[in-house]
């Protein structure tokens, strides 16, 4: 029993009058265990933590109200005691894992008894809170159609503004050990419902419908809105509490999951178990989903640049090889024409070798390009030429037997490529000064390549355009992945971001490579763009941007429009264009076609800038 609860009291002092009296002998504990006679409720499993009392041990006869049954995936059923306590901070539901489809129904009284254990979702390595359950359960059914517990409502009034607390220094950062404080927190509001029923009304739709049969909502309106409807990630401090997941209970064969895309509406009530899972935390479980009502959204067109502006695009296609349908080409080449009006200079992040991810030591893109620039002739475009180095095989990331690079793609009626010895995968370029003027050595060439920054990472490409008889240099970046990062709602607050690590040391190498430029130049025409993998915010920007060498050009958008990317709900930036000091004026655009569609054609916005050399 738990000390803080309220039955724990009432028998602690039970027990101290029964030995000042003589009626009990023996020690308190013995005392105590035998007045303790109370069957175990689920409050008393949950705890007031996010750490079950009761972890490691068995129990008997837990009473509840079935509120869901799961028949796929992590298999079981979750049950609520409808006698709640008076304690806020303790859940009363809780996830009964059965392995095998459960053979009870919502509204059926049981009686569990088994084993109380935390699963934690993707493993301790991930970082995840862990959830609470109930394993390898005798199940006895008292009886069946009981009224379900009245399920707790999630609103804009009851989720607090707090994210979370801070993790316990003494404890690695880790917060499973505090107590909770649901009126205070937001993620201890949301544990203390964990395993029970509950509803949200009518809510913005955040996060697209995505393969899982997943999509994201917020409960709070007014929260850090951006322009088109979603939420608005900007800053290690903007979390946006009132996000949530929203999956179902029905199979997807009995019942088709909504398509939504953001700025919809989840109408009516959606109700069901509050689970956890490692796809993004807290996640409402739907017994009854709301109807999708649709928005207005639809894909963006940028302004085509004037004859005097360079306009200069980076677009992450997301692992294009010519084994993709041709309906991917299509989409992705009327994108480049008709959203991005055909920019000068593309740089494509993520373009596959010749047989994708087959690994059979293949590098060469050139049936990959070849595919895309003919379907972007063929959607009215430029006859687009190219520029890139191939990667030593499987040394740069991504997919195996993939071979992910950066390239440049050039409308030659508008701006020349000027090469330069090309460099090879190993070759790093420098710069050189010709007639007062910074120049490339390598061009293509590749950015310090034996820099252990860029292990198992893609290169930057650095390329020497000539625009009106103006020079501009470009570097393509795709710097490291946050995979292995741990998500916000981890039990580590701040959770812990490792990968920036490697982003901060590319950052670094990629600052100084501009800097060499402009020490040879200071009015040098100078873009780094790409999939920078990292928030406008972060510490791997403001490396970039080190002596005012470059500046992160997105910052000039209005907040409501700064982000490339959406991710659990969290509509944020990925992608960027830095200009160097010389370019004084610009006009730019995230532009949104695929990160808050449910039907995308990359899950990245290209961003374009536009200006006069």
């Amino acid at each position: 029993m738990r000390s803080s609860h309220p039955r724990s009291a009432a028998v602690s002092a039970l027990v101290a009058t029964a030995l000042a009296t003589g009626l009990l002998a023996g020690t308190a504990d013995a005392a105590e265990g035998a007045v303790s006679a109370d069957p175990i409720r689920i409050h008393d499993i949950q705890g007031t933590t996010r750490i079950s009392p009761l972890n490691g041990k068995q129990v008997a006869d837990v009473a509840g109200i079935v509120t869901g049954v799961r028949t796929y995936g992590s298999r079981g059923f979750w049950m609520q005691d409808p006698e709640a306590d008076d304690n806020d901070a303790t859940s009363e539901g809780v996830f009964v894992f059965t392995s095998s489809v459960p053979t009870v129904t919502v509204g059926d009284a049981v009686k569990v008894s088994g084993l109380v254990g935390e699963y934690i979702p993707g493993g301790v390595s991930s970082g995840n809170q862990s959830v609470t359950q109930i394993s390898k359960p005798a199940v006895t059914v008292v009886s069946s159609g009981n009224a379900l517990p009245e399920a707790a409502a999630i609103n804009e009034y009851n989720v607090p503004a707090e994210y979370a607390p801070a993790g316990d220094p003494a404890a690695a950062g880790s917060i499973n050990g505090l107590t909770l404080d649901p009126s205070r927190y937001a993620l201890d509001f949301y544990e203390s419902l964990e395993g029970m029923n509950v509803k949200i009304g009518t809510s913005r739709v955040v996060g697209a419908t995505d393969p899982h049969a997943e999509l994201w909502v917020t409960v709070k309106g007014w929260e850090n809105t951006a322009k088109r409807g979603g939420t608005i990630y900007g800053s290690y401090e903007s979390q946006n509490t009132g996000r949530l997941q929203v999956q179902q209970l029905a199979p997807l064969a009995q019942q088709p999951f909504p398509v939504a895309n953001v700025g919809d509406k989840l109408t009516g009530t959606t109700e069901g178990p509050l689970d956890f899972n490692q796809f993004g935390g807290y996640t409402l479980v739907a017994r009854t989903l709301g109807t999708v009502t649709a928005g207005t959204l639809a894909p963006e067109r940028t302004k085509a640049q004037s004859p005097g502006e360079l306009a200069v695009a980076t677009y992450n296609v997301e692992n294009l090889d010519p084994s993709d349908p041709q309906e991917k080409f299509d989409n992705l080449a009327k994108a480049v024409v008709e959203n991005l009006a055909s920019p000068d200079i593309v740089a494509l992040e993520e373009i596959q070798d010749d047989n994708g991810a087959k690994n059979d030591g293949t590098v060469s893109a050139e049936a990959t390009l070849t595919k895309f620039t003919a379907a972007i002739a063929a959607a009215g475009g430029p006859a687009y030429q190219w520029r890139t180095i191939n990667p030593e095989n499987n040394k740069d990331g991504g997919e195996p037997g993939g071979n992910i690079r950066q390239v440049f793609l050039f409308n030659p009626a508008r701006v020349s490529f000027t090469d330069r010895a090309a460099g090879d995968a190993l070759t790093a370029t420098g710069v050189s000064k010709e007639n007062g003027k910074a120049a490339l050595t390598h061009s293509p060439g590749r950015i310090d390549p034996a820099n252990p920054a860029w292990a198992d990472s893609r290169k930057p490409l650095a390329g020497e355009f000539v625009f009106r008889g103006r020079t501009v240099f470009v570097i393509a970046n795709h710097f490291g992945s946050k995979g292995g990062d741990e998500g916000l709602t981890s039990h580590h607050q701040p959770p812990v971001r490792k990968s920036e690590e490697k982003r901060l040391l590319q950052a670094q190498a990629v600052n100084a490579f501009v800097k060499e430029i402009l020490a040879a130049d200071k009015n040098a025409n100078v873009l780094a763009l790409g999939d920078i993998n990292d928030f406008e915010f972060s510490g791997t920007a403001k490396a970039l941007e080190d002596g005012g060498a470059l500046y992160a050009a997105v910052k000039s958008l209005p907040k409501a429009e700064r982000y490339s990317y959406v991710f659990q709900g969290n509509a944020q930036v990925l992608d960027q264009i830095l200009t160097s000091p010389a370019i004084k004026s610009f006009t730019y655009d995230s532009v949104h076609i695929n990160a808050e569609f449910a039907a995308q054609n990359s899950d990245h916005d290209p961003q374009v800038l536009r200006f006069r050399p």
